[in-house]
């Protein structure tokens, strides 16, 4: 069925976003209290437009982590 293979991409989806709230979180990026910790985050003076950027780009890296290399 074809929607068992979109639950299977979504399942993907999914991991790939609680990953990014799970960094996001912890390293306070895209949040206006980022001060950062442990050397990581972005400074509280960033614009939204670049914060946004950021947290887009670290979902591509997310996603590329879940989903793995391609054979």
């Amino acid at each position: 069925m074809a929607i068992e293979g979109n639950i299977g991409a979504r399942r993907t989806e999914d991991i790939a976003l609680d990953l990014l709230k799970f960094i996001a979180g912890t390293t306070h990026i895209g949040t206006k209290a980022a001060t950062g910790g442990v050397g990581f985050g972005i400074s509280s003076s960033a614009k939204p437009e670049d914060q946004v950027t950021q947290l887009l780009e670290l979902y591509g890296r997310c996603r590329q982590a879940v989903e793995g290399p391609v054979k």
